[in-house]
């Protein structure tokens, strides 16, 4: 990461939700450590929750949240894999077709990337995907702690640290609704 000590680390408010049949917030480590990062990178933990991998209701989740005006940010962990319950990447194509929003597919390709130099060749079974959709950004990534670290640690940590050079998303979010 190029960060700039000329430029000030601007915190902002991130929601983390689990896509899961089978978690609990007691039982969810991904997210945990998910929100561990967050909190330890000087953003603000806003919420976060379980949803079951239902496409409608993880849709509605989002849009709820990029309603808020205390939410710039979700970060979502599970139902990006190819059984027929995983349903996150389906929820977040809801989301961008009912709010105009766009898709990030470099968020995806560089996610591959970075997993197949810890995973190999099962990168392929991955759909990690993002959007920005009414002005908040949606990063979904793989249910599994490794896929958290890695998305987390190596793409979102320096892409929403308003100080990484030469650019990141944080400079872009004052722009997003622009049409």
């Amino acid at each position: 990461m190029a960060v700039d000590p000329a430029r000030t680390f601007k915190p902002i408010n991130i929601a983390v939700l689990t896509v899961s049949d089978t978690r609990t917030l007691d039982t969810d480590t991904s997210g945990a450590l998910l929100a561990e990062r967050v909190v330890a990178a000087g953003h603000k933990l806003v919420t976060r929750t379980v949803e079951r991998d239902d496409a409608a209701m993880i849709a509605s989740r989002l849009q709820d949240w990029i309603d808020d005006p205390a939410i710039d940010c979700v970060v979502t962990t599970g139902g990006t894999g190819l059984t027929g319950r995983d349903v996150t990447p389906e929820a977040l194509d809801r989301v961008r077709a009912a709010r105009g929003g766009k898709q990030i597919p470099g968020f995806g390709e560089l996610f591959r990337w970075i997993s197949f130099q810890s995973i190999g060749t099962s990168t392929v079974q991955s759909r990690a995907d993002a959007i920005v959709a009414a002005g908040t950004y949606i990063f979904a990534l793989p249910g599994s702690n490794g896929a958290v670290k890695d998305g987390w640690d190596k793409i979102l940590a320096e892409q929403l640290d308003s100080r990484n050079r030469p650019c990141n998303f944080v400079e872009l979010m004052p722009r997003l609704r622009e049409v």
